[in-house]
């Protein structure tokens, strides 16, 4: 059943199948293969699956990118981080990284993330002299923290599939973004150690502190998210509604959004927000067809026979999950894998938690790995770069955030440490 449900899959995929009817027609084929096939049952864990509350925050999220980005909350954020670090050797990668950071608390969007961040600085450092694929490089390294800080979204899909704790996710994401941008910052010092292009000047306390100021109502807002979640003052979705309407206020309080502009953003978010609906309902299909096919307890019982050490299970699945993440986007992943690997490190004792913190950076690897990474594809069109040459820029920011994954791995402390502390 395990290879009935791999074949049927990746055949529609690569036929070119819509991800949502991949899964509808790999749930469909493995029941009627066991001859319980049921159009009524099918219908009815379809609607089933969108119908759950903790999704509805990453329409919340999602409109709170999307009005971040076009209320002039990104300049503010890169003009703060300029101040900063605008006049260190390389300085702005330091800037992309410390930009990025801020931004991955905003909206929990790679994507979004990278298109705002990269729609400033590339330009700004193809012009300081910075080559266009190392350049494009760090802006999409750093861009798929989003994933990983919170609030993330694929990290509110992973609550909901596997049952665990969205705010425990959120808490355990943190260190380990964290740590992720501290790669990039080293990684960035060795490339750009003997550069010879030229700094910004750089800035007085004053300065600083007027760019604080400027900024100082957009850095708040991951805080408010922090501090409500880890206070029990609101759930996940809650938290997706308070930083829409706080980015709303704070948008308009810097006279740059438009009320004009609010339904083209509406309009978006709706588009973005119907697919990844419709995908988590087929995925709900794809779980009960898994479940009744007993997928998990088949592998469970293949991997008894590698080892029953639970490091070395967790390292072969984070491999698979890996050449999963360069041939299929992030939260089909999630919607399609999750339900197959979580029983199975389950029944070894890993914690759900800190392997759904795991699974995340581990495919958000993927969106800056060719051929699919849509991150790349963002960057590329922003830079006017070929794929295969922002492929070499972003290799040595690809390997250390493989890096970092195996490291968290062999310290899983850093992610579960922060969860027994805070959660």
């Amino acid at each position: 059943m395990i290879w009935l449900f791999l074949v049927s899959l990746f055949v529609l995929l690569f036929l070119g199948t819509p991800v949502s009817i991949a899964m509808l027609g790999s749930a469909a084929v493995m029941l009627g293969v066991m001859g319980l096939f049921d159009h009524q049952i099918m219908a009815d864990y379809f609607i089933n699956g969108a119908n759950n509350f903790s999704l509805m925050a990453i329409p919340f999220f999602i409109l709170t990118g999307e009005i971040m980005k076009q209320g002039g909350v990104s300049k503010r954020i890169v003009d703060f981080a300029l101040s900063l670090v605008g006049h260190v050797k390389g300085g702005l990668g330091y800037v992309a990284i410390i930009s990025g950071l801020i931004f991955a608390g905003l909206s929990g969007s790679a994507v979004a993330d990278t298109a705002a961040l990269g729609a400033i600085l590339i330009p700004m450092m193809m012009s300081r002299g910075y080559s266009a694929k190392s350049s494009t490089g760090i802006i999409c390294a750093v861009g798929i923290i989003a994933m990983v800080i919170p609030p993330s979204i694929p990290m509110i899909v992973f609550g909901v599939i596997g049952g665990v704790s969205i705010t425990k996710m959120f808490i355990g994401g943190a260190p380990a973004g964290l740590l992720m941008c501290l790669g990039l910052w080293f990684t960035w010092k060795y490339l750009y150690r003997d550069t010879e292009i030229p700094t910004f000047e750089k800035k007085s306390w004053k300065e600083r502190g007027k760019a604080f100021v400027e900024a100082f109502w957009a850095l708040m807002l991951p805080v408010i998210i922090i501090v409500g979640l880890r206070g029990g003052i609101f759930t996940p979705t809650e938290a997706g509604v308070v930083a829409a309407i706080y980015a709303t206020i704070v948008s308009f309080g810097y006279r740059e959004l438009k009320p004009t502009a609010l339904p083209d953003i509406f309009l978006s978010v709706t588009k973005t927000t119907g697919i990844v609906m419709f995908i988590a309902s087929a995925a709900m299909v794809s779980a009960y067809a898994i479940t009744v096919a007993q997928i998990p307890q088949e592998l469970v019982q293949i991997l008894k026979g590698v080892s029953d050490n639970p490091i070395v299970i967790l390292v072969i699945i984070m491999m698979f999950l890996l050449l999963v993440g360069c041939v299929m986007d992030l939260v089909p992943a999630i919607l399609i894998f999750a339900p197959v690997l979580l029983p199975v490190v389950v029944s070894y004792g890993i914690d759900p938690i800190y392997f759904g913190v795991l699974m995340v950076i581990n495919l958000s690897i993927g969106l800056i790995t060719p051929p699919i990474g849509t991150v790349l594809y963002v960057g590329s069109s922003i830079s006017k770069i070929k794929i295969g040459e922002l492929a070499q820029g972003i290799a040595p920011f690809l390997l250390v955030h493989i890096v970092v994954m195996f490291l968290l791995i062999a310290i899983p402390e850093i992610i579960t440490y922060p969860i027994k502390l805070l959660g």
